[in-house]
């Protein structure tokens, strides 16, 4: 079995690291203007893994400050054994190709693998599953793409299942209505995911506390994406990651 894993989130909106409410641009708050300052004090507290969020990608937007932003992570992440899943925008094989090549660990897929779940087993094939996840975002259970705006027409658990059918290994779910609201991991659907399909699932969008982290683990889960409550100081990651 996998071992429980905290990833602090790094989401990136022209260059800087900031936090959404819902995945709305417009509920934006600017935490750091220097990403891979942001990525060396998770690393310094103790974290393995960090999750890299592309969200001008994600929003079909111009995202060549962010491509920058993930350089300069990587840079900070390469001088020791640290990783990096990315995600955001990551819409073609060949842009998923790109920064698995770069030195990302994991790459992150959303609309890409929801609208067209055969690029799966070619790209598990070609980089082995424990190099691709998909994320699967939903507000009350339906799955949203592009950016959270346009809604898929299975539910998450229907669409875990036939992605597990294609040989993924790594999901994340995100439940939007929580997500940048420190609300509270929807640890029961996560887990019912989790069950349902065998996948490794990691717990995203709502934690507030330490307490959040705890159950996510005590429920089975592979993981926990911490943003919101990092940054605004209500989890301690260095004590957290060594209580678990």
């Amino acid at each position: 079995m996998n071992r429980f894993t905290i990833y602090p989130a790094i989401d990136l909106m022209q260059g800087k690291v900031v936090r959404l409410k819902e995945g709305d641009p417009n509920q934006q708050k600017t935490y750091s203007d220097e990403p891979s300052s942001a990525a060396a004090r998770w690393l310094d507290a103790g974290a393995a893994w960090l999750h890299v969020v592309n969200l001008d990608g994600a929003f079909d937007q111009p995202d060549a400050a962010n491509r920058q932003a993930l350089e300069s992570i990587l840079a900070v992440t390469g001088k020791s054994d640290h990783f990096v899943q990315f995600g955001g925008g990551l819409r073609l094989i060949e842009a998923v190709e790109e920064v698995l090549s770069a030195g990302v660990q994991r790459a992150v897929l959303g609309t890409l693998a929801v609208e067209n779940p055969g690029v799966l087993p070619t790209l598990i094939h070609r980089w082995s599953p424990d190099r691709i996840a998909v994320s699967l975002d939903a507000r009350e259970g339906k799955v949203k793409t592009h950016g959270w705006k346009i809604e898929a027409q299975l539910s998450a658990l229907e669409l875990a299942h036939d992605l597990a059918g294609q040989g993924l290994r790594w999901l994340i779910f995100t439940d939007i209505k929580r997500d940048g609201k420190e609300q509270g991991l929807n640890i029961e659907l996560t887990r019912q995911i989790s069950e349902a399909t065998g996948l490794n699932v990691i717990a995203s969008g709502g934690v507030a506390s330490e307490d959040d982290i705890f159950k996510a683990r005590d429920a089975g889960l592979a993981g926990v994406i911490v943003g919101k409550a990092l940054y605004e100081g209500k989890i301690d990651l260095a004590k957290v990651i060594h209580a678990i």
